[in-house]
């Protein structure tokens, strides 16, 4: 008997002692969350931006989240309105939404994807042939949505940082593509000057050379070429 009763005054005092040390941990977890409350960060974009060819499923988008978890201590929140296939007047209806307004209002950060689609839509759906008459058309038509994107955003969120993320060649043994492609980052870049807060992020010196060690397919980057962008954004900002 007189060993059941010390039994029994163990097993209560083992539980006193883990009620206090959870309710302990309780309250670190909340302060630890409380002086670290997470960072909103906000994706505009097409089939890059939502993570195509990445076997893993993450993207550059995905990926930029861990690695700012992980090497900034910071602790992120990531909403991605990429769409395959969208060209740029997607993201200036997408940010005109209701939720997605809320959305940059709240927003930390704010990066812009945008353009490939525009590009190859502009010369006939593919970059085989190039007819430049169309495709500075499309570039006119691109500029046009991309300061709109950029006005609307404002208009929500004055003092976000917003990285625009320029195009890259994706047949860069190519002279032609490679000129159109730096026009088209050269203008996009000027108008972005134009806008405070905003820093233009180069992706084009990332794929100098056609390889399946970076590429999917002709077009979108796997794993390994979607790390070479992330890498670049965290080198280029100080999250």
């Amino acid at each position: 008997m007189k060993n059941t009763i010390i039994y029994a005054a163990a097993l209560i005092l083992a539980a006193l002692i883990g009620a206090g040390f959870y309710s302990g941990y309780q309250e670190n977890t909340e302060t630890n969350e409380n002086d670290n409350p997470p960072k909103n960060m906000v994706t505009l974009g097409d089939s890059l931006t939502y993570g195509v060819g990445d076997n893993s499923g993450e993207g550059y988008v995905e990926n930029l989240e861990k690695l700012i978890q992980d090497e900034k201590s910071a602790n992120v929140r990531v909403k991605n309105y990429g769409i395959p296939g969208q060209k740029s007047d997607g993201p200036v209806k997408q940010v005109k939404l209701t939720n997605i307004q809320k959305d940059i209002r709240n927003a930390d950060y704010i990066i812009l994807f945008i353009g490939t689609n525009d590009l190859i839509q502009s010369n006939g759906g593919d970059l085989k042939g190039i007819n430049e008459e169309k495709i500075k058309e499309g570039a006119v038509e691109y500029e046009k949505n991309i300061e709109e994107i950029l006005k609307t955003v404002r208009q929500e969120n004055k003092d976000v940082p917003i990285l625009f993320l320029g195009l890259y060649n994706s047949y860069p043994d190519s002279a032609e593509h490679e000129n159109i492609i730096v026009e088209w980052n050269e203008n996009s870049q000027k108008m972005v000057d134009e806008f405070n807060r905003i820093k233009f992020i180069s992706t084009n010196d990332l794929f100098k050379e056609k390889s399946k060690e970076y590429f999917s397919d002709s077009l979108h980057p796997n794993e390994k070429g979607y790390d070479l962008i992330t890498k670049k954004i965290i080198d280029e900002y100080d999250f």
